[in-house]
């Protein structure tokens, strides 16, 4: 790398509008963070570990935001993409914070508090369906191109930084405040992100339509977007690939993980029992994947971006794989009595480093890659449509894991969601459009 670009990437944050977006991702996603874990916990603690409610809970947000982000990414195209990111976390605040009123004046019994998260994983996840595909079609025109990597690998160093201190700051704060004054919280940063997000000023660099926008026109652009992805065979060999992936993860991470923590953790004598609640471990499991995706995030934000990252991909599937093979192989031990739980929770934390380290070897640098590609003045529609088409299957995926847990235990999840994950990482292996990444 010569000197040139070497000072190209250290001028990254000298741009205005990434520093803004950097900020208002940073606000934002503490609040999301907060969110998710405390209503987690929250959920099953209200309905006595019920799991199934759980789940519907999850797959109901995982559903909305699927079908909005569709429209998502056409608005998303045909607008000011800055404002729409500020007018939806403006929205995002208002509903929390709307919530919280009426959970500390007006709601009082478990159902309609059930009913109320629900209305509320709606409303929250139709405006982030919105939102998703406006924030990701931005950064491609406010970033130079040799920036990419530079810009996704920083972005993944605060994802990663918000694991570690946000989860633990989450979990202090969900066990020592009342849960009112945690969704006050939440509220109030959303607010703040979008006041942020209203300083960014960009220019676009190819024409807008003129087309008064329809819904006509709308499905017509989600046809478009579909049809441009099926030209870019490697992309779609990949969302298709993802689609499973997330199918097979996610319900370990949203389903597996608070279940254990509410059953076999805290009715056990586990580490630090006697100063930390049983919640603060799934911090600890967050905090570990954090470390591993901030330290390969810095790594790559020094690098040099390559031209093909199909390498990359394919053997971080397949350490993914071999981490979650391992983990069952080590639950399966544990249920048998054959493995203590303070042994089983160290265990946990070293799976979630590692795959913390896989997961950026993923994303960042098929991310940049994908913004190398893709047309800017599709980027909007193509982001929604690989969007549903790599998180498609996630609500489904969070409704069967609650009814795994429900009907086949935990162990029986977990099994499956590893077999899954290694069929599908196989064929990723395998693929030949993949190799063209």
């Amino acid at each position: 790398m010569n000197e040139e670009e070497e000072v190209v990437k250290k001028n990254v944050f000298r741009n205005k509008n990434y520093a803004l977006v950097f900020l208002g991702a940073l606000v934002s996603n503490i609040a999301s963070l907060f969110y998710s874990f405390a209503v987690s916990f929250y959920i099953l603690k209200i309905t006595d570990n019920n799991a199934l409610i759980q789940g519907l809970y999850l797959a109901t947000g995982g559903i909305v935001f699927c079908i909005v982000t569709l429209f998502g990414g056409v608005i998303s195209d045909r607008f000011n993409k800055a404002k729409i990111m500020y007018i939806c976390d403006y929205l995002k605040g208002a509903i929390i914070l709307g919530f919280t009123f009426l959970l500390m004046f007006v709601i009082e019994s478990v159902t309609a508090k059930v009913i109320a998260l629900f209305v509320v994983a709606v409303l929250g996840n139709a405006v982030g369906g919105i939102f998703t595909p406006a924030s990701a079609a931005l950064l491609p025109l406010i970033v130079d191109e040799e920036q990419y990597q530079q810009a996704q690998s920083y972005f993944s160093v605060l994802n990663s930084f918000q694991s570690i201190v946000g989860v633990i700051l989450a979990g202090v704060l969900y066990t020592l405040i009342p849960i009112n004054v945690l969704f006050l919280i939440v509220g109030i940063c959303y607010i703040g992100s979008a006041i942020s997000e209203m300083f960014i000023k960009y220019q676009s660099n190819y024409e807008r339509s003129e087309e008064k926008l329809s819904m006509k026109v709308v499905f017509s652009d989600i046809k478009e977007g579909f049809k441009y992805l099926g030209t870019m065979k490697p992309i779609l060999a990949l969302v298709i690939c993802v689609l499973f992936v997330n199918f097979f993860f996610s319900p370990i991470f949203d389903n597996f993980i608070p279940y254990f923590i509410s059953t076999d953790v805290a009715s056990a004598n586990y580490l630090f029992h006697d100063k930390i609640a049983p919640e603060m471990w799934s911090s600890f499991f967050s905090v570990a994947f954090g470390v591993g995706s901030l330290v390969m995030a810095i790594v790559l934000s020094a690098l040099e971006q390559k031209e093909k990252c199909n390498k990359i991909l394919r053997y971080s599937m397949l350490g993914v794989t071999a981490v979650l093979v391992f983990f069952l192989a080590s639950f399966i031990l544990f249920k048998q009595g054959m493995l203590g739980i303070n042994a089983l929770l160290i265990i946990t934390t070293i799976a979630f480093l590692l795959v913390g380290v896989a997961i950026i070897l993923i994303n960042v640098p098929s991310a940049a890659r994908g913004m190398v590609l893709i047309d800017k003045d599709k980027y909007g529609k193509v982001t929604s449509v690989t969007s549903i088409g790599s998180q498609g299957l996630i609500p489904f995926s969070m409704f069967l894991g609650g009814i795994a847990i429900t009907y086949i235990g935990s162990i029986g999840l977990v099994a499956i969601c590893t077999a899954g994950f290694l069929i599908t990482s196989i064929v990723l292996f395998f693929n030949r459009p993949i190799r063209e990444l």
